[in-house]
């Protein structure tokens, strides 16, 4: 796409024009990652501290814009309702597969820690806040793998993918912020609790498809609590895990069938075994899918199924919520979940892009994913947002025949050195969200204006520190100018075309 010439508009606030930057004096803080740059969050109680993305001319590029009381008249005014509130947000993120631990230790220990600091510091970076892995392997791993692939719990240990690249990344990643949640999806379960159907049992020694066989229930919950127990042991809490990664898919690598009819069953058995260990509060997220349930009619509102079949049982409330993914059907499907039963939350837990949707062209890719997955799933009542890989090389691994050969990460890494990092959209909408929204933020209300039907899109939060926060996505071929108000303060600031900004103040 051509660069456009940007003019900006000085609005009531009388905000200085900065040539190429949103609006505000300070220059970007933000550099090359192999330069050792940062960010500094810091708000103040007289500036917005704001961050730009544009698809031409704009790279998370840090500025500030002072606050006014005065009186502001303008149209194009933005405002924030904190009256309307909304759900609570636990964290936006990134997979650390065993792909991504791997190009992340390729690099040199500075490099890395710059990389890392600038991604999930929350004083020094954009306070990256979620982090979803596999329980045992996935598409992504080293091969494919459980933690108990000879029979019988007494075998149950971790795999090199975790003892030697996870959990080394993770400590890391933990020591730059130790409030990151993780969450865990196992692909497959052990083949030894496989059956081809639960009706005849037959054995199914496959790493692909397959059943979990219902009188294994019990050792599978073990095998959780195992899992769970192994990461604790190794200083690393796991907030949550989903009974089964997509499981409605029969041909990954390594996969399980598990329609809804079985996982409420399994899923009954291990919140209660859950409950019944010392020491372990982490939560259930079911189903783990696509929108669409991947067109099989009698799985459609797959998570619904499962609380009803539930009911009340030793240990529901670890039941907290469903996940979805976006590779087929609309989003839309998550105000539907919400709607029949508003007390179970919502997470989106994986998209990625690729050479199926020129994954990385920024100008085919950025607006889309904000508007689809970033603030389309938080304004359908997402607590937390996680894309896939947050690193894969450049020639899209490490990988699994029978995965994903065609994915790209969050960031890529060339292969060649790892040391030229690019960063592509999913790295862009994730930062764009956790560097101004923290855990533990209120969604709230943004006061109904026309404006907002020219190609806006935004989502507006209060922080628990009392900041507030909004996120904007112009979908337009021109720049819009806009003022920002919280009924109090108000500011200005420009929205250039096919761009996002963040701001906090």
């Amino acid at each position: 796409m051509q660069r456009l010439n940007f003019k900006y508009l000085l609005l009531s606030l009388g905000c200085t024009v900065v040539s190429l930057t949103a609006c505000g004096s300070d220059s970007p803080a933000v550099t090359d990652i192999n330069n050792g740059g940062g960010t500094d969050t810091t708000v103040t109680s007289s500036g917005a501290v704001l961050y730009t993305t544009s698809v031409s001319g704009y790279s998370l590029n840090k500025t500030s814009a002072a606050l006014s009381k005065k009186s502001n008249m303008s149209p194009s005014t933005i405002t924030v309702d904190t009256a309307s509130t909304y759900q609570k947000m636990d964290g936006f993120g990134a997979a650390i597969t065993y792909a991504t631990a791997y190009n992340l230790l390729k690099m040199s220990q500075t490099d890395r820690t710059n990389f890392l600091k600038e991604t999930f510091s929350d004083s020094d970076g954009y306070g990256f806040s979620y982090v979803r892995i596999s329980i045992g392997c996935s598409d992504f791993s080293s091969t494919e793998y459980t933690c108990c692939d000879t029979k019988g719990l007494e075998n149950f240990s971790l795999y090199s993918d975790e003892t030697n690249y996870v959990i080394p990344i993770l400590k890391e990643i933990l020591a730059i912020n130790p409030n990151v949640k993780v969450i865990g999806s196992p692909w497959t379960c052990p083949r030894w609790m496989k059956v081809s159907d639960i009706d005849t049992k037959a054995a199914y020694n496959s790493w692909t498809n397959g059943h979990l066989n219902p009188d294994y229930y019990q050792d599978y919950a073990t095998y959780f609590v195992k899992w769970i127990k192994a990461f604790q042991d190794n200083g690393i809490n796991i907030y949550a895990v989903t009974p089964q990664n997509e499981p409605l898919n029969t041909g990954n690598c390594a996969s399980t069938y598990m329609p809804w009819q079985e996982e409420a069953a399994f899923v009954k058995v291990l919140a209660s075994t859950f409950k019944s260990s010392s020491s372990l509060n982490s939560k259930i997220y079911v189903f783990d899918h696509n929108y669409n349930y991947d067109d099989v009619s009698d799985q459609n509102d797959y998570p619904v199924k499962v609380y009803n079949a539930l009911g009340s049982f030793e240990g529901s409330e670890y039941v907290v919520g469903a996940a979805y993914h976006n590779y087929g059907g609309s989003n839309t499907e998550l105000t539907d979940i919400h709607s029949q039963n508003p007390a179970k939350g919502l997470i989106f837990s994986e998209a990625s892009i690729g050479t199926w949707n020129d994954g990385r062209n920024l100008s085919t890719r950025l607006i889309a994913d904000m508007e689809d997955i970033a603030l389309g799933t938080v304004n359908r009542y997402c607590t937390a947002v996680v894309v896939w890989n947050l690193m894969l090389d450049t020639n899209k691994g490490p990988n699994l025949d029978g995965g994903c050969q065609t994915c790209y990460g969050a960031v890529d890494i060339d292969a060649t050195n790892h040391k030229t990092i690019t960063k592509n959209s999913h790295y862009y909408i994730i930062a764009h969200l956790s560097s101004v929204v923290k855990p533990g933020a209120r969604r709230v209300g943004i006061a109904e204006t026309s404006y907002m039907s020219t190609g806006l899109t935004c989502s507006a939060f209060k922080n628990i520190d009392g900041t507030l926060a909004m996120v904007l996505c112009n979908n337009n071929s021109t720049s819009k100018a806009v003022v920002i108000s919280d009924g109090t303060n108000h500011f200005s600031c420009t929205l250039p075309a096919y761009g996002i900004v963040s701001c906090r103040w």
